[in-house]
């Protein structure tokens, strides 16, 4: 309320409003304060705002528990075995949360991902409980 009382005192009265006129044909001065993209584009808007956000997409390979003598004794060269299995599609994650499952591809000597499956909400359930 209080940045509304701010507003109207600084609208300044011009020759303009002070003449007798219908109210259809003044302008209002209140549509000024209401940024045009806002009234054009609506949701659209919205989501361009988010389109740029970056997230961090990653895709792992498989778990394991260890204990801390475990974690304290690995060095260079120690292996490490997983839960998931060799040709086993990997999960796919987008900031910690499973979205898919894909293969690992080779794309000019790096390592990629092809996405093979989206995952269903109820199937995120079952992949966080192994």
């Amino acid at each position: 309320m209080n940045s509304r009382r701010c507003n109207r005192r600084t609208l300044s009265m011009t020759t303009e409003d002070t003449n007798p006129q219908s109210s259809a044909d003044q302008d209002n001065p209140w549509d000024e304060l209401v940024p045009p993209e806002t009234q054009s584009k609506g949701n659209s808007h919205d989501l361009d705002l988010i389109m740029d956000i970056p997230v961090k997409l990653s895709v792992e390979l498989g778990r394991t528990r260890i204990t801390i003598k475990q974690l304290l004794e690995l060095a260079q060269g120690s292996v490490v075995e997983l839960d998931g299995l060799a040709g086993e599609p990997m999960d796919i994650l987008i900031n910690g949360y499973l979205i898919a499952q894909g293969e690992v591809v080779v794309l000019d000597d790096k390592y990629g991902i092809r996405i093979t499956e989206i995952v269903t909400p109820s199937e995120r359930v079952q992949k966080l409980n192994r």
